[in-house]
């Protein structure tokens, strides 16, 4: 009979959760996609950040970059325009092939 009321209340409150506006603004895109997924073909396509729109939370949340490298990501896009390919992410100091190509996973371009 506990089995039964715990399920109900489960039931009421991750919904609410999930659908509460102020909740789901405060994950970032990045912190939904895990390495696995990204690796899928076809099945977390939209979920990728868009590095040319992020904001430095967004960026923070992706593997590998920290608040340093996600301002200098920033400035670089001041700086230079969007970045349009894994390559041009190693010209943002900080940032070389093997962490590009990890961050590669988790973003679009």
């Amino acid at each position: 009979m506990k089995m039964k009321s715990l399920w109900r209340a489960v039931a009421l409150v991750v919904p609410a959760l999930l659908l509460n506006p102020v909740i789901a603004e405060t994950v970032p895109v990045a912190a939904k996609v895990t390495p696995a997924a990204a690796k899928q073909p076809g099945k977390q396509q939209g979920a990728k950040l868009s590095i040319n729109k992020a904001s430095p939370e967004q960026l923070t949340a992706i593997p590998g970059i920290g608040q340093k490298k996600a301002q200098a990501i920033l400035d670089y896009i001041k700086a230079n325009g969007p970045i349009k390919d894994p390559k041009q992410l190693t010209e943002v100091k900080g940032i070389g092939d093997k962490l590009a190509a990890k961050i590669a996973e988790f973003v679009s371009f």
